[in-house]
């Protein structure tokens, strides 16, 4: 399917690994110019490079920790005129409820809500003005249902969700969507750190904790990146200029829920 983006310009938040990176591979190979950010220079030097190689579009990097000021104001002066905006985080860590303080809810928010409503805030009304956006947020299936050892995530997440239900319904008007994606457990450095911890309390081998939790999956595997990007390459088609406020659960079905 044509998706009818080629030539667009996408921002897409921690691509240099991982779901980040699942959508800036589809997106350029839909034909989108892309301006990549991590935190860390060499991972996302190395990513910008192979998607040049393999797509010939133009890829520019912005190395910068976006859940500060600092990186926020440096991402948009690279893609003020930006089309597309593909918000990404790491999740905090996992916990129990009495182990969190103050702090730690701040540095949550920070990042799994404040920082993409920031990006939001920057990006959204040049695309109002030009007639056409698309906004697609990575969150989680603990929007849905909430995990218990996530309660941080839980917490943030919620959030960025309420902020999107209303204000991507403000925007519709205007040829602007804003949809979430909530996934659930991708073969990615966040699943390999959530199954150590489960290594580590149970005294279990990696692939042991692996299998384990597959089985919990009615797919039986965990996703992959690949998988992730093309439906995040969707929610930024022409197609998609219908769906609007939508929260689309990829977890293989692991979430039971009726809507």
């Amino acid at each position: 399917m044509d998706l009818g983006i080629a030539g667009k310009r996408a921002v897409v938040c921690a691509s240099s690994k991982g779901l980040g990176l699942g959508c800036a591979e589809a997106l350029a190979a839909a034909g989108v110019h892309l301006v990549m950010n991590a935190r860390g220079a060499e991972a996302l030097e190395a990513s910008a490079d192979a998607i040049r190689a393999a797509h010939g579009v133009d890829v520019q990097t912005v190395a910068a920790d976006v859940t500060t000021a600092e990186g926020q104001g440096a991402l948009v002066a690279a893609a003020s005129d930006a089309d597309i905006l593909v918000n990404n985080a790491g999740g905090p860590p996992p916990g129990m409820w009495h182990d969190w303080d103050r702090e730690d809810f701040i540095k949550a928010l920070d990042a799994n809500m404040l920082a993409p409503i920031a990006l939001i805030k920057a990006l959204v009304p040049g695309m109002m003005e030009r007639g056409w956006g698309r906004v697609v947020n990575i969150t989680s299936q603990s929007v849905k249902a909430p995990i218990p050892v996530l309660g941080l995530s839980n917490s943030a997440r919620a959030g960025l969700t309420g902020y999107v239900a209303g204000t991507s319904r403000q925007v519709a008007n205007k040829g602007v969507t804003i949809n979430n994606l909530l996934p659930g457990i991708h073969a990615t450095d966040r699943a390999d750190a959530l199954d150590g911890g489960v290594v580590a309390a149970k005294g279990i081998t990696l692939e042991e904790a692996r299998a384990e939790r597959a089985a919990t999956i009615p797919a039986g595997r965990y996703g992959t990146r690949e998988e992730f990007g093309a439906a995040c390459a969707f929610l930024c088609s022409q197609h998609a200029g219908f769906i609007v406020g939508q929260n689309l659960l990829l977890d293989g079905g692991a979430t039971v829920a009726t809507i």
